[in-house]
């Protein structure tokens, strides 16, 4: 008899970061499920302080609303030339209704005449599983590269058309998928991720 998969949640409705996901953990024997099965769900509101604390409370406010087992993460760009903004408020950085469209035109003008030598950034991510009141795990990644003077390719979303990753010398836009999805940031913290699942029980109630 086949033993059933445990199934877990993927807790945002950011159908980029659901199909990534997915990608990035295709084969490990875990059902991953969408969001959108549950009607009515309203959006955790991220007023944390780190992307830990973000992913954390939308992990654990999810699996008390669902009863599942859910992973949630949080991530963002930042930009050494601006303080390392915009950081967690990535997602909302042009402000109300904010779209990747709008965040983009914003770091473009925030940036506007410095060189490239002076566009130093970062991509960071933390993963966290949370199951009925109590966080299971976290894992992080990151990884650094620096912000194009214009938008360049279609690939990936956010701000993918800016970054270029380091040792590279086109956007995460341009490069193909099967190389974001090893060295990107979001790749990085899964990869730790899988590893700690290999060790820990989370199974258990």
């Amino acid at each position: 008899m086949t033993k059933k998969k445990t199934r877990i949640l993927l807790g945002t409705k950011n159908q980029g970061k659901v199909r990534e996901i997915k990608k990035l953990l295709r084969g490990f024997p875990i059902k991953f499920i969408d969001l959108k099965k549950f009607k009515d769900i309203p959006s955790v509101k991220e007023n944390g302080r780190t992307y830990r604390a973000n992913a954390g409370k939308k992990a654990l406010t999810l699996a008390r609303m669902t009863g599942e087992i859910v992973m949630a993460e949080d991530s963002g760009i930042e930009v050494k030339a601006l303080g390392w903004r915009p950081g967690i408020y990535s997602a909302r950085y042009s402000g109300r209704g904010a779209t990747d469209v709008r965040n983009n035109a914003k770091l473009l003008r925030e940036l506007n005449g410095l060189p490239v030598s002076k566009r130093q950034a970062r991509y960071r991510s933390v993963v966290v599983l949370a199951r009925a009141g109590r966080v299971l795990m976290a894992s992080q990644g990151s990884c650094r590269g620096r912000i194009e003077t214009e938008l360049k390719g279609r690939n990936g979303f956010g701000y993918d058309p800016l970054f270029i990753p380091e040792g590279y010398k086109k956007t995460f836009g341009q490069l193909p998928i099967k190389i974001k999805h090893r060295i990107s940031h979001r790749a990085r913290a899964l990869r730790q991720f899988k590893k700690k699942l290999i060790y820990v029980d989370f199974f258990r109630k």
